[in-house]
């Protein structure tokens, strides 16, 4: 009997590669998203006192948010610089440069003394090693989604959105590991864990730096890159995309919604249900059980998207991110911690995941193979720069100078989920068109009379 046609599909050479490819995607965008998320939740619980103790509490988490906000500034220098080079050279080698670079600042942020131990030099040292991480996951998330993708066209071109949300799972995966182990190490009494317990998390990034290493080391080169690489090439990707830099802001668009709920009710929020008389384990097991919920969610809103298209699935996310702002803060502020996980799995697990799910497929649709790791690195690092790098710094001092209202963090995520709406609004939707086919771009706005 000769088998399936579907049978020997998912037993080819590319059906079997597109798995290890996916594997790779998620183990190393987890690992990477673990030493960035990581600096957030530690950062919101102690770094003002250990790295700003002479300010106010109120300032010294300001600038402490501020420290973070440095590594999304540098976001989008990752993206040029690694999308220029895996757009001339490969995506592989970018991937595995950018880890390395990723694992080793986290880990170096593990070893450095405190202000009291050197002074001025502390927070200087710590906003360098934020900066090398931000290059590095800037560069990160193109690579491996576009891999992912790329492999995708090929084996099962109908389901990029499904195919891709592995690589998009390590965001949430990533914060489950680092609250799930700040977690744990914030168990510890309050003097050991200011002394040394925050440290183990950035620690631990050596040894998933290793395990991701030997994952991403067996992934081939994506087909599609090398048969691009054959022809010509006369201007340098970055040269090529702003010279039409609406795909860039269409792509930045797009993102903004999905990273400013990420930023506000994980980071941010941390910091903010402490201030409300919620403990860490409290608060931690609430983000933590938001992130299992986006585990669920996103790959099913990324299905979803195969089918019905990437627009209506991101404009769904983006109206409930709207919807539920209010009564988010609303639950936070009631002092239950059984609403406290109700709200963040509500508004992050569900209505930042469904924005966010669709978005490597969409991304990635909206460029060129020559210059598609340069466009969309750079859209999505701008989407996160705006977003997620000053929502916690704008918020906090907006909760500071309204005398600890929470309308403020409400309004903001109105407005990250209505400018992705309005943006999205406006993209062609792209998911039947192959990557290979010029047409395979969100970057113009639908002509009149165009069915959207």
């Amino acid at each position: 009997m000769q088998p399936s046609r579907s049978s020997a599909r998912q037993s080819s050479p590319e059906s079997r590669q597109l798995r290890r490819v996916a594997l790779s995607g998620l183990l190393g965008t987890a690992v990477e998203f673990y030493d960035f998320l990581v600096y957030g939740t530690v950062a919101a619980l102690v770094f003002g006192d250990l790295f700003f103790p002479d300010a106010d509490p109120a300032v010294g988490t300001i600038a402490a948010f501020g420290t973070f906000a440095a590594g999304y500034v540098a976001r989008p220098l990752g993206g040029i610089v690694f999308g220029h080079f895996g757009d001339r050279v490969g995506r592989k080698s970018m991937m595995l440069l950018t880890m390395v670079l990723m694992g080793c600042g986290s880990f170096l942020i593990g070893l450095l003394p405190t202000y009291d131990a050197i002074g001025v030099w502390a927070p200087v040292l710590l906003v360098t090693l934020r900066v090398v991480q931000g290059i590095a996951i800037g560069g990160e998330w193109g690579g491996a989604t576009l891999m992912v993708v790329e492999h995708a066209e090929r084996a099962h071109g109908s389901r990029r959105g499904l195919w891709s949300s592995f690589a998009m799972l390590g965001a949430p995966l990533g914060s489950v590991l680092s609250a799930g182990v700040v977690t744990l190490v914030s168990a510890l009494p309050d003097e050991q864990f200011r002394s040394w317990g925050w440290r183990v998390p950035f620690l631990l990034s050596i040894a998933l730096l290793a395990v991701g290493l030997f994952v991403r080391l067996k992934v081939a080169e994506s087909p599609l890159f090398a048969a691009a690489k054959r022809a010509p090439v006369d201007k340098p990707p970055v040269v090529e995309v702003l010279r039409r830099p609406k795909p860039v802001l269409l792509a930045a668009g797009a993102g903004i919604g999905a990273f400013t709920a990420q930023s506000l009710l994980t980071g941010f929020m941390i910091s903010y249900a402490v201030q409300q008389g919620y403990s860490r384990p409290q608060v931690l097991t609430a983000v933590t059980v938001a992130s299992c919920v986006a585990l669920l969610v996103l790959p099913l809103a990324s299905a979803l998207s195969d089918r019905v298209g990437r627009r209506p699935v991101v404009l769904a996310g983006a109206v409930a991110s709207a919807a539920l702002a209010f009564p988010v803060l609303a639950l936070v502020n009631s002092g239950s911690p059984g609403l406290l996980i109700l709200a963040l799995a509500l508004g992050h697990g569900v209505a930042q995941s469904t924005m966010y799910g669709p978005l490597g497929a969409l991304l990635t649709e909206m460029f060129g193979t020559r210059v598609r790791y340069t466009g969309a690195s750079l859209g999505y690092q701008a989407a996160t720069l705006v977003g997620a790098g000053f929502s916690p710094l704008i918020a906090s001092s907006l909760l500071a100078s309204s005398g600890g209202s929470s309308a403020p963090v409400s309004l903001l995520l109105c407005g990250g989920a209505a400018i992705t709406a309005l943006t999205v609004w406006r993209v062609r939707e792209t998911h039947t068109d192959a990557l290979e086919s010029p047409a395979a771009r969100a970057a113009a706005p639908a002509p009149e009379g165009t069915p959207r």
